[in-house]
C-alpha cells in the first residue's frame, strides 16, 4: 500500500510539474541597436512637439482668461468652467490608456490618439458660445491625455535603457514645464491676429504637425497581453467620476465660494461615494486595476507627500504670481520678457538636474530646488503696488529653475520601485502621480486662492479701520482723489463720496497685494520646512550605517 501510495503521489507530482518542466521555447530577442545621434535628436524634438501640443492647449486658455470673456460673452466665473471641463477627464484618462495600450498595442494607441486630438482641435474652430466651448474643452481634455504619454515615450525612446530613467525622464519632465511660459509669450501676438480663433488655430496647427510625426517615427512596441478585465471597466468608471467631480469641485469652489452653492457639496459627496465604492470593489480582487495596498504603503505615501509639496511650491509661479500680475493690472504684453527669462531658467534647471541624475548626488537636485524656490518666494513676498516685472526677474527665474529640478529624482525613484514589482505596477504608480499632479495641482490652487481671499478680507478690515475723515491725512487724500471730478460735480457731498470710493479701490488693491505677499511667504516657509526635513532625512540615512557599525565593533571586542 505504501508503494502504491508513493507511486500515485509521484504521478500527481509529475502531472503538477509537467507544465513547468516543459516550457514553450521563446525566441530570444536581440537587444535593440543603439540609435544614431541624429535619429535620437529627431525623437527628442518630436517629444518636445507633443508636449507643447498638449500643454499649450491647456495653458493658452489660462493665459488669456480675461481676454476671452469678451469673445464668449461670459464672466470670469463662467470662463472657469472651461478649465473644469478640461481637467475633469484629463485627471484620470491616462490610467485607462495604460491598459488599453498594453492590450491593443502601442502603434494603434499612438495613431488613434493623435487623430482624436486633431479632431478635437478642429472642433475648437467651430466654437461660438460658452456652452459649445465647454463641450469642446471636455473632449479636448480626453484627447490631450494620450499626448503627454506619447511625449514621455518619444523622449525615453531616444536613450539606451541605462539612461531612460535618468537623462530621458529628466528631459521629459523639463518639457512639461515649458508650455506655460511659452503660452504667455505668444498669446499677445495670437490675440491680436484673431482672438479665440487664432489661439486654437495655432493649437490645430501644432496637432497637424504632430500627426505625421507619430506615423513616421515608430516606437518600440512592448509585449501585448490581455490585461483588461470586466471589473476593470466598472472600477475605472468609478475612479473617473470621482476624480472628475473632485476636479470640478476644486476648480470652481473658490469662485462660487465653498459654502454658498449646494451643488458644490453634491459634487464632493459624489466624489467621495464613487471613490469609496471603487476601493470596496478593488480590495478583494486578486488582480485589481489598482493595488491599493501597495499604493498606500509607507514608501508611496512618502513619495506622494513629496509630490504634493512640489505642487504647492511650484504653484507660486503658475498660479499665485500670475494672479498677482493681473491684480496689478499687468497684461501679457507687459510680462513677455519676464516669461522669456522663466523659460530660459526652466531649461537651465532641467539641464542641471539631468547632469545631477547621472551622478550619485541625485538628492542635491532636491536641495537646490527647495533653496531656489524658498529664496524666490521670499523675494516675491516683499512686493508692493509699485512692483513691476523688472523687479521679479531674479525671483521668478529662481522659482522656475527650482521647479524644473524638483520632480525628476522623485519620478525616477517611483518608476524604479514600480518596475521592480513588474510592469503591471506602473498603473499603480500612475494613480499616485496623476492624483498628486492633476488633483494635487488643483488642490494647491484652490487652497492658495482661498488663503489669498481670506487674507484680503483681513487686510481690508485692518486698513479700513484707519480711514476716517477726521484724520487730516485721510481728508487730504480724499480731496486729492476727488479733485479730478471737481469740474463736473458741484455738490460737495457727492464729490467727497466719489473721493471715498476711489480711496476704497486703492485700499482694496493694497489689501490684495498684502494677501499675495502672505501667500508668497507661506510658500517660502513650506519650501524651507521641506528643505529642513530633507536635510534631516539625508543626515539620518548617513547616520544609520554608523550606528549599526557600533554594536558590531562592541561585539568583536
Amino acid at each position: 500500500m505504501n508503494t502504491a501510495a508513493k507511486s500515485i503521489a509521484n504521478d500527481n507530482r509529475i502531472e503538477d510539474e509537467a507544465p513547468v518542466a516543459a516550457p514553450v521555447p521563446q525566441p530570444i530577442q536581440p537587444p535593440p541597436a543603439p540609435m544614431s545621434p541624429a535619429r535620437a535628436a529627431v525623437y527628442m524634438a518630436s517629444s518636445l512637439l507633443l508636449f507643447l501640443t498638449q500643454g499649450l492647449g491647456m495653458n493658452l486658455l489660462n493665459a488669456n482668461i480675461y481676454q476671452l470673456q469678451g469673445s464668449l460673452s461670459a464672466t470670469t466665473t463662467e470662463i472657469a468652467w472651461l478649465s473644469a471641463a478640461y481637467m475633469a477627464p484629463y485627471a484620470s484618462m491616462s490610467i485607462a490608456l495604460f491598459k488599453i495600450r498594453a492590450q491593443y498595442g502601442l502603434r494603434r494607441f499612438a495613431e488613434l490618439s493623435i487623430v482624436c486630438f486633431v479632431f478635437a482641435s478642429v472642433l475648437n474652430l467651430f466654437v461660438s458660445d460658452l456652452h459649445s466651448a465647454t463641450v469642446v474643452r471636455f473632449l479636448s481634455g480626453m484627447a490631450a491625455a494620450p499626448l503627454s504619454t506619447l511625449g514621455f515615450l518619444y523622449m525615453l525612446e531616444a536613450f539606451p535603457p541605462a539612461r531612460k530613467l535618468s537623462v530621458g525622464l529628466s528631459l521629459a519632465l523639463m518639457n512639461t514645464t515649458l508650455s506655460a511660459p511659452i503660452a504667455r509669450i505668444i498669446s499677445p501676438s495670437l490675440m491680436d491676429l484673431g482672438g479665440w480663433q487664432a489661439l486654437y488655430t495655432f493649437e490645430m496647427g501644432l496637432a497637424l504637425l504632430a500627426l505625421p510625426v507619430v506615423y513616421l517615427l515608430p516606437l518600440t512596441p512592448p509585449p501585448r497581453a490581455k490585461v483588461i478585465q470586466r471589473m476593470d471597466i466598472l472600477s475605472y468608471l468609478l475612479l473617473a467620476v470621482g476624480f472628475g467631480c473632485l476636479a470640478v469641485f476644486l476648480t470652481l469652489g473658490r469662485l462660487y465660494w465653498w459654502f454658498e452653492v449646494p451643488w458644490l457639496g453634491v459634487l464632493l459627496a459624489g466624489a467621495i461615494a464613487c471613490l469609496t465604492l471603487m476601493v470596496v470593489l478593488e480590495l478583494p480582487r486578486k488582480m485589481p486595476l489598482i493595488d491599493l495596498r501597495w499604493v498606500f504603503s509607507k514608501e508611496n505615501m512618502h513619495m506622494a507627500g513629496i509630490l504634493l509639496l512640489f505642487r504647492v511650491v511650484s504653484s507660486e509661479q503658475t498660479t499665485t504670481a500670475a494672479n498677482f500680475y493681473m491684480q496689478l493690472g499687468l497684461i501679457n504684453d507687459q510680462t513677455q520678457t519676464m516669461y522669456a527669462i522663466i523659460l530660459l531658467a526652466s531649461v537651465a534647471g532641467g539641464l542641471v538636474c539631468t547632469v545631477l541624475m547621472l551622478t550619485r548626488y541625485v538628492e542635491t537636485a532636491h536641495v537646490l530646488a527647495l533653496v531656489l524656490i524658498a529664496g524666490g518666494a521670499w523675494l516675491d513676498s516683499q512686493s508692493t503696488s509699485l512692483t513691476r516685472p523688472e523687479q521679479m526677474y531674479l525671483s521668478q527665474a529662481m522659482v522656475a529653475a527650482g521647479a524644473a529640478m524638483f520632480l525628476p529624482p522623485v519620478m525616477a525613484k517611483g518608476f524604479a520601485a514600480a518596475l521592480a514589482r513588474g510592469t503591471t505596477f506602473l498603473v499603480n504608480f500612475l494613480v499616485i502621480f496623476l492624483f498628486t499632479q492633476s488633483i494635487g495641482s488643483l488642490l494647491a490652487q484652490a487652497a492658495l486662492g482661498t488663503f489669498v481671499t481670506i487674507r484680503e478680507k483681513f487686510h481690508s478690515n485692518v486698513l479700513v479701520e484707519h480711514i476716517l475723515l477726521t484724520n487730516p491725512f485721510v481728508a487730504q487724500r480724499v480731496s486729492q482723489l476727488s479733485a479730478s471730478y471737481g469740474k463736473v460735480i458741484a455738490d460737495k457731498s457727492l464729490l467727497n463720496a466719489e473721493g471715498l470710493q476711489l480711496l476704497g479701490q486703492q485700499v482694496t488693491r493694497e489689501a490684495n497685494i498684502l494677501a499675495y505677499n502672505d501667500a508668497f511667504l507661506v510658500i517660502s516657509i513650506a519650501s524651507a520646512i521641506g528643505l529642513a526635513l530633507l536635510l534631516g532625512h539625508l543626515g539620518w540615512r548617513k547616520l544609520i550605517p554608523h550606528r549599526a557599525a557600533v554594536p558590531a565593533v562592541a561585539t568583536q571586542s
